[in-house]
């Protein structure tokens, strides 16, 4: 049974996960398309939404404990560091969720709990 630990959030996105999210996006999109995902992201309130949940309905699989980035992440949750919020679109086209930015960190909240309520921008 996963232990049980208190995982904080900053209130919003840190600014250099609007560039991260830009950079995955235009593997998936265009440039100019990606640039204004962004920049609904930005634009858009925080909601929540579990873990368990987002994984579902972005069909990803979950990233083990071997992965440097999930281990950096449950290294913050254990020191007590906040967590910035995820950054998620909605791809209606295919029914799924996309993870703009926060992947690992998605991975590293539910290595503790599958149903922690995770804030995230959606558009």
């Amino acid at each position: 049974m996963a232990e049980t630990v208190d995982i904080t959030w900053l209130s919003v996105p840190e600014d250099h996960d609007y560039p991260a999210a830009e950079s995955y996006l235009c593997l998936l999109y265009d440039e100019v398309t990606a640039k204004q995902q962004v920049e609904q992201l930005r634009q858009a309130p925080v909601s929540t939404f579990k873990a368990k949940d987002i994984f579902r309905a972005s069909g990803l699989s979950l990233l083990g404990v071997s992965n440097t980035h999930v281990a950096k992440d449950q290294h913050k949750i254990h020191s007590g560091h906040a967590l910035s919020p995820l950054l998620l679109l909605r791809d209606t086209s295919n029914g799924k969720v996309i993870i703009a930015d926060g992947y690992h960190r998605l991975c590293a909240v539910y290595s503790f709990d599958e149903d922690a309520v995770i804030p995230c921008k959606i558009a």
